[in-house]
């Protein structure tokens, strides 16, 4: 908006009586507030690059030191230890008192950046050991204790959200031998003698022919890089996929449960934007807590860096992903009509009752969309090379090139959905609808390239859809967590469902955006919605809350909650399917620098052997709960192995992208990166950052989020343990499979977890 207001703040006109100036005061406010917020915004970044180049120590620590080698020095002792006379003979040959103290405060300075590069290394080299993570719960021993008292000192008291990203260890290398024998072992059980043996057979062949060159490549990338991986697989997993993105890598994330403090639509969409756009100024201020595992080891905070002002730019052969510095307006779907929506007058964030009028007015709106503006959304959802060819035709010039600056350039996309969305844990069916909504809509009401969407419903309900390039499910989990908590805690709603609160200023009235398209471009259009309707509708989603127990009964079983789910995952899977499937499980590698996610392949020998044994009626309890029992060790130390940087997936992938650009062919590699993912599994986090005590407001609970099948024949699970006994579980798959149902793998997912259940129970009866 500062740009449209400066180009009508100085107007002149040539007439008869002379030159006539005409100049808009309030436009030259306008411009004014929004260059100070700029200059503001740069000099906090500055000071905070600053305080996070020196973290831990702070800037008045250097005070405190150079004002007590001062005063000591003024009896007679030298603190500096003989620093300060070398450094002041070779910089000064004048004895002056200012000499003296010029010398003195650069030798302070010197020895106090020494210390804080000696305290950043070895927070650094604590940072570098995980042996806490393979240590048995509850058996913590002498050197693990130490370790973390040492690394809570080093890391300080008041750390900002970047402060330790320069002292997060790099990404390392596996061995290639262990990755290869790790990977040999992980499909094992899904492979006959015939197949497993010329898989290993292949193996060998790479390890004895070009696997150390490759291998050579990643170690120098590893040294050179912050990360070895992580450029990568963005660009060659997600921005160069030409397929659509809606379904298939786009996800979803649902609102609180229990808890919905309005039904009025405008007054919702108000609350929960103003609460992310308070977010958003905390984030842009870097003061948000980096999130600390156990309370210790903190987590790479890179990805926050993109989620507003952030949109995916369609390219013929890669997408690319462009970040705004700043954006003050969000942009409004509502009804096949789009709207620019100023968030800020007079360099300040509408409060939620002036935010709610704004709103009201675009809902009042009885404008009618002009010819393919409804549909055009339907560009992002469809393949990505006509919507990149349509981009470079049709929006280059006039008003198809500023509106579309506009949605790319907005904070997000806000989208006043016409439907209206009541769920309840009881039944399925409406969580399922409402997941469906958030996944893909109508194919034509979400702005699938934005970063995310934030979708409000006629019922005051609202959820989100999230790009995944640019991070992932657990960034959108926090931002979610922090935006409800700030609106549960600081957003007040009145009885009648209204915002609380005075306005004190009018809020600029919303612009509605303009389109020129001529029929080619129409026609892209429709061919982009054909395409992505097709793909909506061969989505079978299924959404439950599965409530007889939950972690609190788990835990009662001294089984990790989610080695327990993954094992109910795969006996689900052999009853569904008759037999077993590689199987993916997203874990994270943010404790290193620019991490982000590691496989852990949860379909081991022992798993199998366990799943199997369950329906056996061969085998007693007590072995069914013994190899239980090895079945969760072996995931949870799979588990831990990807987060420790030893999982196989990344590594071999980047071994891959080295032989193509090597132009060398392996059919190890090639046969690895082919296999499908049949059952697809991620957990979404719940409470990071402990915004909300649960125990005080136990209605507070997340409906967790999903995504779409990842292959043809196979099924996609997310899950949430939200709290003692409640599990969401969100499940998705393609109709037109049949070998997949998402219904009846639903059931088999219930009836597994009871039956591992009684056999727990059993067993501690027994004992």
């Amino acid at each position: 908006m500062a740009e449209a207001h400066a180009a009508v703040a100085f107007q002149f006109t040539v007439t008869q009586e002379g030159l006539n100036v005409q100049i808009s005061h309030e436009a030259i406010r306008a411009v004014y507030h929004s260059g100070v917020r700029s200059w503001r915004k740069r000099t906090v970044r500055f000071l905070n690059r600053f305080s996070s180049g020196v973290y831990p120590a702070k800037f008045s620590s250097l005070g405190i030191f150079s004002a007590l080698v001062l005063l000591v020095s003024l009896i007679g002792y030298d603190l500096t230890w003989g620093f300060h006379p070398k450094i002041h003979s070779i910089i000064f040959l004048s004895e002056s008192y200012l000499a003296w103290m010029f010398s003195l405060m650069l030798s302070c300075t010197l020895l106090w950046l020494g210390a804080v590069l000696v305290i950043r290394y070895l927070l650094k080299i604590f940072l570098c050991y995980h042996g806490w993570m393979f240590e048995p719960r509850g058996k913590v021993s002498i050197t693990t204790k130490i370790w973390a008292v040492c690394t809570k000192i080093l890391g300080g008291s008041d750390p900002k959200l970047y402060s330790y990203q320069a002292s997060l260890p790099r990404l390392p290398v596996p061995p290639l031998k262990d990755t290869v024998s790790r990977y040999l072992r992980s499909v094992r059980p899904l492979l006959n003698d015939t197949e497993y043996d010329a898989m290993t057979k292949l193996s060998e062949e790479f390890l004895g022919t070009i696997a150390s060159r490759l291998q050579r490549y990643l170690v120098f990338k590893s040294w050179w890089a912050s990360n070895y991986v992580t450029d990568w697989w963005e660009q060659y997993v997600y921005l160069a996929g030409r397929g659509p993105i809606m379904v298939n890598s786009n996800y979803y994330g649902m609102d609180l449960l229990y808890h919905i403090p309005t039904n009025r639509q405008a007054s919702r969409a108000a609350g929960f934007c103003h609460a992310l756009f308070a977010f958003r100024s905390v984030l842009d201020k870097e003061n948000v807590k980096p999130i600390r595992a156990n309370g210790v080891i903190p987590l790479c905070s890179a990805q926050y860096e993109r989620v507003f002002n952030t949109s995916r730019i369609p390219g013929v052969e890669m997408d690319k992903l462009h970040h705004w510095m700043d954006c003050r307006h969000v942009v409004v779907y509502h009804n096949g009509r789009w709207f620019k929506l100023m968030c800020y007058k007079r360099g300040q964030l509408l409060e939620p009752c002036e935010l709610e009028i704004a709103f009201q007015r675009i809902l009042d709106d009885t404008s009618e969309p002009s010819e393919g503006e409804e549909h055009l959304a339907a560009l992002t959802a469809g393949e990505r090379i006509p919507w990149a060819k349509a981009r470079n035709e049709y929006f280059q010039v006039g008003a198809n090139r500023r509106s579309l600056h506009a949605i790319e350039k907005a904070a997000f996309v806000v989208v006043l959905d016409d439907t209206e969305h009541d769920v309840t844990d009881e039944d399925h069916t409406g969580l399922t609808s409402y997941g469906r909504s958030l996944l893909h809509g109508k194919c034509h009401d979400r702005w699938f390239d934005k970063s995310f969407n934030v979708i409000a419903y006629k019922n005051g309900r609202i959820g989100m859809n999230g790009e995944h390039s640019w991070a992932d499910a657990p960034i959108m989990s926090h931002l979610m967590e922090e935006s409800l908590g700030y609106e549960f805690q600081k957003i007040k709603y009145g009885e009648d469902g209204k915002l609380m609160g005075v306005p004190s200023m009018d809020p600029i009235f919303h612009e509605r955006l303009k389109w020129d398209f001529p029929k080619e471009c129409l026609q892209v259009m429709d061919t982009s919605l054909k395409l992505a309707r097709e793909l909506a509708d061969d989505v079978h989603l299924h959404v439950f809350a599965f409530k007889p127990f939950g972690k609190g009964l788990i835990k009662t079983f001294k089984v990790s909650p989610d080695a327990f789910i993954q094992s109910a995952l795969q006996l689900a899977h052999l009853r569904d399917k008759g037999h077993f499937s590689l199987t993916y499980e997203a874990s994270m590698t943010r404790l290193f620098r620019e991490g982000r996610t590691e496989t852990v392949r949860s379909c081991t020998s022992e798993m199998v052997a366990f799943a199997r044994s369950i329906d056996d009626p061969n085998t007693t309890d007590e072995e069914r709960h013994a190899l239980f029992n090895k079945a969760v060790d072996r995931h949870v130390n799979s588990y831990k192995e990807a987060m420790a940087g030893m999982g196989i997936d990344r590594h071999l992938f980047c071994l891959y992208v080295v032989s193509k650009y090597l132009k060398i062919e392996s059919p190890f590699l090639q046969k690895v990166l082919q296999e499908p993912w049949r059952l697809s599994t991620s957990q979404t986090p719940h409470q990071q950052v402990m915004t909300i005590n649960l125990k005080k407001h136990p209605r507070f609970l997340s409906g967790g989020g999903g995504f779409g099948p990842v292959a043809d024949d196979g099924y996609g699970v997310s899950y949430i343990i939200c709290h003692e006994d409640l599990i969401m579980f969100h499940i998705s798959s393609k109709r037109s499979s049949p070998e997949t149902d998402s219904d009846r793998f639903a059931m088999n997912i219930k009836k597994a977890m009871e039956d591992l259940r009684d056999l727990c129970e059993n067993m501690k009866v027994k004992k």
